[in-house]
């Protein structure tokens, strides 16, 4: 299995944003940037993460769009907040990536590769064996595997699963996984 040693300067690094960067509305979605709320430690993890990783971008399925609750207007509201806070405070994010699509089985929505895929087309350099994917759902697990990442699972939503077969580490927190990822170097 691979080490979190084994990431360098090259490696890349995709991102799930509710439960990972900001807290995730139980059964809702983020409908405008008074309602995102980072985590109290993701700036600062954004912040080490951006030192280590070519590239990182963030995948996020936004369903609320698809269901008519929300707009794209709203969500870039959201995006154009939530980067300018990370780049102020030292990090910085390559992309955003999203899918509206209220469909499973749709191509560009997690757990399928989609979203992975529009980045490597943007990147062409994104080695998918030098990538990780850091969420809180399984369903992040899964697009990781199925696009030929490696996987981190914070447990920030779901602190008792840790031990599913797509899940290569486990962490606590976004910050902890950067913290484990800044000690190996």
């Amino acid at each position: 299995m691979w080490q979190l040693n084994d990431i360098q300067a090259d490696w890349t690094l995709f991102l799930d944003r509710d439960g990972v960067i900001n807290i995730e509305k139980k059964e809702d979605y983020i409908y405008n940037k008074d309602e995102f709320i980072f985590y109290d430690t993701a700036l600062n993890a954004l912040s080490i993460l951006r030192k280590y990783f070519k590239y990182i971008i963030i995948t996020t399925n936004q369903k609320g769009i698809g269901k008519g609750l929300m707009t794209d207007a709203d969500l870039a509201a959201i995006h154009e907040y939530m980067l300018t806070e990370i780049i102020n405070k030292g990090g910085g994010i390559d992309a955003v990536y999203y899918s509206a699509a209220l469909d499973n089985s749709d191509p560009n929505r997690k757990p399928q590769p989609g979203m992975a895929l529009q980045a490597k087309r943007d990147y062409p350099a994104i080695d998918f064996s030098k990538s990780i994917i850091v969420g809180n759902n399984i369903s992040d697990m899964q697009f990781g595997r199925n696009a030929g990442m490696h996987t981190v699972f914070v447990k920030t939503t779901d602190p008792e699963n840790e031990g599913h077969e797509t899940i290569d580490y486990a962490f606590n927190s976004l910050f902890d996984f950067a913290e484990a990822v800044a000690h190996t170097k």
